[in-house]
């Protein structure tokens, strides 16, 4: 998991720094035209997420709770934990890396079609989707859950591409953070409780 999470870094922070370029011809190719329809359809997706996580967190408790299962019940609270660190997370590397957003980069290139805070890298939408699709995943163990969530999160970083206030690189980057916040969390619950 440690190689995973320093090699997905490296990879990160390699691409934001050799490959500009890719960055903005992928990014413009997602945002350019007008589709108002999809635009709506991609302002839902994106601002979904802050209705998925505490209803994915709940719906896994009140599993736990009903069922009288204390790994489901355990694995409430390691979602909690993922999601929560998570978006510490990202929200601290906004504020160190302090990324311009693409629409102020490239004003007259990128369009902005939903309002954002002032930075762009790591894309906290993202991060957010992954984490939950991650920690429903490992609740879970069920591949027919799991593929539905993480087709879920795709789309909500897509959807931020497409609305341009992010990078591709800051989706990977909010990608690679949820996903191993999930990780660690249900790795160190591993360590502490010999389970």
């Amino acid at each position: 998991m440690k190689q995973f999470v320093f090699s997905s870094l490296f990879l990160i922070f390699c691409n934001s720094i050799y490959s500009q370029n890719l960055d903005y011809i992928l990014l413009k190719r997602m945002n350019e035209g007008e589709h108002v329809q999809w635009d709506k359809a991609m302002r839902l997706t994106s601002n979904s997420v802050y209705l998925t996580a505490p209803l994915s967190v709940g719906f896994i408790w009140v599993n736990g709770k009903t069922s009288q299962n204390e790994v489901m019940l355990r694995n409430s609270y390691k979602s909690i934990v993922t999601i929560g660190f998570s978006s510490l997370l990202t929200m601290g590397l906004k504020y160190i890396v302090q990324r311009e957003r693409p629409y102020v980069k490239y004003p007259n290139d990128i369009i902005q079609r939903t309002k954002s805070g002032p930075f762009s890298f790591p894309s906290g939408h993202t991060s957010l989707a992954f984490a939950t699709a991650t920690a429903i995943t490992l609740s879970s163990r069920n591949v027919y859950i799991a593929i539905p969530s993480y087709l879920y999160a795709a789309l909500v970083g897509y959807s931020r591409m497409r609305l341009g206030v992010h990078f591709p690189s800051d989706v990977l980057g909010g990608m690679v953070i949820g996903i191993g916040s999930g990780l660690l969390t249900w790795q160190l619950d591993r360590m502490l409780n010999g389970k």
